[in-house]
């Protein structure tokens, strides 16, 4: 008697989360420091302020340099920091750093 059981199918990844922000750090070997800023509303004075928050992300090609303005995509751990990876520089820094 041979039982066989069809592979179940593999489950559907969720869709990955893409933010843009602009790099504040590249000193480290393949890691940018991305700072991305929001607007939300205030819950009590409906007033829209900024939130920003850092991400570390992983840049294997060091293409990216402080003050540019890049995409990232969400990601497996990569370090104990690092969920993201660089998707694009979308543009550069018109400052020399």
């Amino acid at each position: 008697m041979s039982s066989e059981t069809a592979a179940a199918p593999a489950p559907a990844r969720h869709e990955r989360q893409e933010v843009t922000g602009v790099v504040t750090s590249a000193k480290m070997e393949k890691t940018i420091i991305v700072k991305v800023t929001r607007m939300v509303q205030h819950k009590l004075y409906h007033r829209v302020i900024r939130v920003s928050k850092k991400f570390y992300a992983h840049d294997e090609e060091r293409k990216a340099k402080q003050g540019d303005t890049v995409r990232i995509i969400e990601t497996r751990p990569l370090s104990k920091l690092k969920r993201w990876r660089l998707a694009e520089v979308v543009s550069r820094s018109k400052r020399a750093v």
